[in-house]
């Protein structure tokens, strides 16, 4: 199994575009058959190191991770993010 997480900033942290923005994410879900599990958070602290919101999806291998990246679902969301996040980051790894 393959665990993707990912935490963004947003360019505009109001609640309002944070919960949009999670909403787009959480979309998601049921929706890329290589998705074992799908999970959004809303960082509750907002503090300066802090970033807005996790996506944390599990998969079964690397093929499906690949799969997943490309999915027309998921390119939709990208779109999405890269218009109203300021930056991202990422870790892959094996459970």
């Amino acid at each position: 199994m393959i665990k993707h997480i990912v935490f963004f900033k947003l360019k505009d942290s109001s609640p309002e575009s944070v919960l949009r923005t999670a909403n787009v994410l959480r979309d998601m879900e049921d929706r890329i058959p290589q998705l074992i599990s799908l999970e959004v958070g809303i960082d509750v602290i907002r503090s300066e190191r802090s970033y807005d919101i996790s996506l944390i999806t599990e998969v079964h291998s690397l093929e499906d991770l690949q799969a997943y990246q490309v999915h027309p679902v998921h390119q939709e969301v990208i779109k999405h993010m890269n218009e109203f996040k300021e930056s991202s980051i990422a870790v892959d790894y094996e459970l």
